[in-house]
């Protein structure tokens, strides 16, 4: 996803806190039942686990598309195969027609603070037909979704049906965001996503979800892809999932070379700088090739097409035994070391972290795309990266890009309703592969709207705890404004897991419960809920205060130590967030004692005297010492003052 502008809040985090007291802090409020948004039933129960009776529907694509950079149009066929294993008959199905988004009247043109200037006229929809025989059905096409009616109800528990639509649609250029064309030396490159009718997901929760494509990202079904891409001969295609026809759209020598980049470690050329002019890098001259994908058990698939690639790949190592080709395609504009030159280094080390550490990648191939269109966007097994990006920005936002595969192309959470359940997860869990990369080359991962020189983030996070305009994270990604869309989204939701892991329950805890998260729901929908009772249950924390404090509402932290008498040290909760913390007193012979303050401290308490063991004088003491938790008010932290 890409970047946005940078934070600008007003620097409010210490407003209101001189004088506080611990009157401010309310234990009935932080402590009581908390009310998960989505209950317990037999679809979903209460371990976070999928219920006895959790069932998904499937859909399964086959898909042929013309690209015609002249134009600059795509015409395709779309044939769904689509299975409802769902307990009730469907008389309708729901599909994304996200071109749409691209109309004059798009309602997603109100959405992000001004209209775009420039617009297409979206899908132009040739026929719709349903079944073996190809029956014309009746549509409707409302904004980005399209109806279609069905001559007779899809029966439930595993009724199939066929469904072909047959499309074509101009596309966006380099106002798409996620999908259209830009220049480059050689040649336009083509970044193609959302390029054909998808379907919505019905599910237990609400039946069909169709909330329009407005701006915020997708909730896919998951089925087997077969598609095909016609292009003139002279560009390259890279694309989602494996290329079958490799014979037909690749020369001897880059056959050879891929052969050889399956077995190595360090960066093949498949087609190098010199050989993106050279007609003989292309196994025929003019006409068109039909470069033939396909890819199993994913939700989606995208595609780059250029005559300006240069193209490398190298192998990557997956536990037990299991080996994929990371590859990348860039113009010769973004060539070297300090560029697009270790872009596979890049991608290779990140999957090979990222499978390791949480769930195996399971796609045959990894591929990064150079371009300006789309860039910063990820699909299952690509992803789009800006071409202009030098070496420490490059390896983020592959990084975070190819990150995406495990949330939400794996994990496939609603990221239409749920953004911070992939951004968050995602921001997460680059922040651990940052510091695993080449002994920390570019570590530590931090997102320069927060900390441009490396700060801490528990601090950079006070500012929008503090700003009472602030969304909480449990709110629709669509009604976050793009202010708040990074900081909260991203940030925040990444930063409260950091806390989990690091403050509340430990890695020898967070870390096997949140594979066991990423394994249970694999190629699933998992609900905020979901989330939060797995968590719990498998770490063995009732953590309801958290989700309540932290992701319900977005509330402050502020502890206080305000006496010393003897043995004991006075601390108070000043605010309606609590945290455990590390208590550090130091004694008259300089030595010190860390003590800790659980949560539980703070049920039934406002103000708590430690009691310290021992008959040693203590001298000082501060809540916090090694700033990890985000204290809005480090002023009383210490007593002495």
């Amino acid at each position: 996803m890409k970047n946005v502008a940078r934070l600008c809040l007003a620097a409010i985090a210490l407003a209101g806190t001189l004088g506080a007291t611990a009157a401010n802090y309310d234990p009935r409020e932080t402590f009581a039942p908390f009310t998960y948004p989505q209950p317990v039933n037999a679809y979903r129960s209460g371990s976070g686990m999928p219920g006895p009776m959790f069932w998904q529907n499937r859909a399964d694509y086959d898909l042929a598309a013309t690209l015609d950079p002249v134009k600059n149009t795509l015409s395709g066929k779309a044939t769904i195969h689509y299975t409802n294993n769902s307990p009730d008959a469907l008389d309708v199905l729901w599909l994304q027609l996200d071109e749409n988004r691209f109309t004059a009247d798009a309602r997603g043109n109100f959405t992000a603070g001004k209209t775009e200037k420039r617009h297409t006229d979206g899908y132009r929809i040739a026929s719709v037909t349903v079944g073996q025989g190809d029956k014309r059905a009746e549509y409707v096409v409302s904004d980005t979704r399209m109806q279609v009616r069905l001559p007779e109800p899809l029966a439930a528990h595993g009724g199939k049906v066929t469904l072909t639509i047959v499309y074509s649609y101009d596309l966006p250029g380099d106002f798409g965001g996620r999908t259209g064309f830009a220049p480059s030396k050689n040649g336009n490159i083509y970044e193609m996503a959302q390029w054909y009718p998808r379907m919505c997901v019905y599910d237990d929760l609400r039946g069909w979800d169709t909330a329009p494509y407005l701006n915020s990202e997708f909730y896919l079904e998951y089925g087997d892809f077969d598609y095909a891409i016609t292009v003139p001969s002279n560009m390259i295609v890279a694309g989602s999932g494996e290329l079958v026809n490799p014979d037909d759209v690749l020369t001897a020598t880059q056959r050879e070379r891929l052969a050889k980049a399956r077995e190595s470690d360090s960066t093949v050329m498949i087609r190098t700088p010199a050989e993106v002019t050279d007609p003989a890098s292309r196994p025929k001259t003019g006409g068109t090739l039909t470069w033939k994908f396909r890819m199993k058990n994913t939700r989606d698939v995208a595609f780059g097409a250029s005559t300006a690639y240069v193209w490398d790949a190298a192998r990557i190592n997956l536990p037990e035994g299991r080996k994929a080709l990371a590859m990348s395609v860039y113009p010769v504009e973004s060539v070297g070391e300090k560029s697009w030159g270790r872009s596979t280094e890049y991608l290779k080390a990140s999957v090979e972290h990222f499978s390791s550490k949480w769930y195996p990648y399971p796609y045959p191939v990894a591929i990064n795309e150079a371009g300006s269109a789309a860039s910063g966007m990820e699909y299952p097994g690509i992803v789009f990266d800006p071409m202009k990006a030098p070496a420490k920005a490059l390896h983020m936002v592959t990084a975070h890009e190819i990150g995406h595969t495990w949330f939400p192309m794996i994990v496939g959470s609603d990221e239409r309703r749920n953004a911070w359940m992939d951004e968050g997860f995602n921001t997460f869990i680059d922040v651990y592969e940052a510091d695993a990369f080449h002994h920390g080359e570019f570590a530590p991962k931090r997102d320069g709207e927060y900390a441009p020189k490396g700060g801490n983030p528990v601090d950079e996070i006070l500012p929008l705890l503090a700003d009472p305009n602030a969304p909480p994270l449990l709110m629709g990604a669509d009604m976050v404004k793009e202010t708040y869309r990074h900081p909260a989204t991203y940030f925040k939701a990444a930063l409260g897991l950091v806390l989990l892991r690091e403050q509340i329950i430990g890695p020898e805890r967070f870390d096997p419960a949140f594979r066991k998260y990423i394994a249970t729901w694999a190629y699933k929908h998992p609900t905020p809920s979901d989330f939060f009772r797995l968590m719990e249950s498998e770490a063995g924390e009732d953590l309801s205060w958290f989700w309540r404090g932290w992701y319900a509402n977005n509330w402050q932290l502020d502890m206080a130590v305000t006496k010393i008498d003897g043995s004991s040290v006075t601390v108070e909760n000043r605010d309606q967030l609590v945290m455990p913390a590390t208590l550090r007193v130091t004694f008259d012979d300089k030595s010190t004692k860390d003590i800790r303050v659980p949560v539980e401290t703070w049920q039934q308490h406002r103000s708590f005297d430690v009691s310290v063991p021992g008959d040693r004088r203590i001298v000082r003491a501060e809540i916090d010492p090694d700033h990890v938790i985000p204290d809005r008010d480090r002023s009383n932290n210490a007593w002495p003052r």
